[in-house]
């Protein structure tokens, strides 16, 4: 029996100085398909780059525009039994807005101990906490 192809997605940890001044926020989406709070992320196209994908995911689904910082840990996992590798980047936030959409209903901007506890997914977690070690605002 053959190992099933992985889905291959890419997605960013997506930040921004604090509007306060003080600090940095995260960016998290809320999924209504499986309500839960993520890392802006999807699956890649047919030839497109892990980094393109990542741009166009974070753009598609925060209405940001973003620049890739340094490469974080890739997250695999399993989805309806077939395997998922998911690669990520922390991404600074440029301009745009959000605007809601049938697979992305909400966004909020939180300071990085608040964003924690919010995300669904313990892998997200550490993600974060990845993200943290290389963010330098």
């Amino acid at each position: 029996m053959s190992t099933p192809t992985p889905i291959l997605a890419a997605g960013c940890v997506l930040w921004r100085p604090a509007l306060s001044g003080q600090g940095i926020e995260i960016a998290l989406v809320h999924r209504p398909k499986w309500d839960d709070w993520s890392h802006p992320k999807g699956k890649r196209k047919r030839g497109e780059t892990a980094e393109a994908c990542a741009l166009r995911e974070v753009l598609e689904e925060t209405g940001r525009r973003c620049e890739l910082g340094p490469r974080l840990p890739t997250a695999h996992y399993t989805v309806d039994g077939r395997p998922k590798e998911v690669v990520y980047w922390s991404a600074r936030a440029l301009d745009g807005g959000f605007v809601p959409t049938k697979e992305i209903d909400a966004l909020v901007w939180l300071p990085p101990a608040s964003a924690r506890p919010r995300l669904t997914q313990p892998r997200d977690r550490d993600l974060l906490d990845a993200a943290m070690a290389t963010t330098h605002p």
